[in-house]
């Protein structure tokens, strides 16, 4: 059975858990003489290597000085980095506001070539105008509770939106037909944000689909989720983002997109959804 994203999140912890308890024993230490060694009370030890914490790099230079293993230091970094990715609360990557976490996927994007997309409660970030982008970022500002920079960040994730524009990169978008209904911002705001939905739709780049909301389903909707080439699956949840790497869970999400995609219309048909809101808006 496909292990769920934060169960693969947790064994990833696991395995570092289990390298530092590896590299303890090889050195012929005890978990109180590791604890002695780095100057640590012993239950940051204890913590270390049942995976209730995952180890700074810090903790890692100084647990393998400890141990007199220099030769594992980058390994159990780029362990500990990649487990650290998997499952990440919104709160901890909104912290300082939200503007940094939208230029730091500039090298993700930037380098993925095929974009699969699927949203049922938003428009795209990819497809978004700075007002609905503000105003939706003030919104999840607001109810995490931290640092409200919408007006930044909404001017970082339309900079990171540069790559639709880029022959190099093809998008295929879906969302749900109540995604056109939800507002976020004015009136003005919401007939901007569907006008340039219709924009988008004509770059030969992009494939827009909408999901009617009288299409028989095939897939249930589901949560947000975006397919980087076929390397890595970013899924949105109420709090927390996460990354899905492997291979296997990867092919599930494709698989999802494929029969969510199946029930979309694009072309006219989706132009057509998309005018009667702006009509609907008056």
């Amino acid at each position: 059975m496909t292990s769920t994203p934060s169960s693969a999140a947790q064994a990833a912890r696991a395995q570092v858990a289990a390298r530092l308890v590896d590299v303890r024993k090889s050195a012929g230490l005890k978990a109180i003489e590791v604890a002695a060694a780095c100057g640590w009370h012993k239950s940051k030890v204890s913590r270390l290597e049942n995976a209730r914490t995952l180890p700074t790099d810090a903790d890692i230079r100084t647990w393998c000085a400890a141990c007199r293993t220099p030769g594992v230091v980058e390994e159990l970094i780029a362990r500990t980095r990649d487990a650290d990715l998997l499952y990440v609360e919104w709160k901890r990557l909104h912290r300082t506001g939200i503007r940094h976490m939208q230029e730091s996927a500039v090298p993700l994007y930037e380098q993925t070539r095929l974009f699969r997309v699927y949203c049922s409660n938003v428009a795209p970030g990819l497809s978004q105008v700075h007002g609905y982008a503000e105003a939706l970022l003030a919104t999840i500002s607001n109810f995490q509770g931290t640092p409200n920079d919408a007006p930044e960040a909404a001017t970082a994730r339309l900079e990171r939106s540069r790559v639709i524009y880029e022959p190099q990169h093809r998008f295929v978008f879906l969302i749900e037909q109540a995604v056109l209904a939800y507002r976020f911002g004015t009136p003005s705001v919401m007939a901007g944000q569907l006008g340039y939905l219709l924009e988008i739709m004509s770059l030969p780049s992009v494939a827009f689909g909408i999901i009617p909301q009288n299409a028989e389903r095939a897939m249930w909707p589901l949560e947000t989720f975006m397919i980087f080439d076929t390397s890595r699956v970013q899924v949105e949840t109420l709090t927390a983002e996460i990354n899905i790497k492997d291979p296997e869970e990867i092919q599930v999400y494709a698989r999802a997109f494929d029969r969510l995609r199946q029930m979309a219309v694009f072309g006219p048909a989706a132009r057509a959804l998309v005018t009667a809101q702006l009509t609907a808006l008056g």
